[in-house]
């Protein structure tokens, strides 16, 4: 599916994130990824193949930034 140079990584993949958007939705919350997963504002994902990834947000403790 992707014709980027290098190739993004397959939605199998555990960085599938990092794959290039090719449908961009914030008013409706989520983004198609060039490898066919569906990414959420919540972090959670659709795969191609229907399975799902429950959102897995950094803790806030980690997002903080220092002073």
């Amino acid at each position: 599916m992707c014709s980027h140079q290098p190739q993004c990584p397959s939605a199998d993949s555990t960085d599938r994130e990092a794959a290039h958007i090719i449908a961009f939705h914030p008013e409706q919350g989520w983004n198609l990824l060039c490898n066919g997963a569906i990414l959420f504002d919540d972090t959670g994902e659709l795969l191609p193949d229907g399975r799902v990834v429950a959102p897995h947000r950094a803790p806030a403790d980690r997002l903080a930034v220092a002073a």
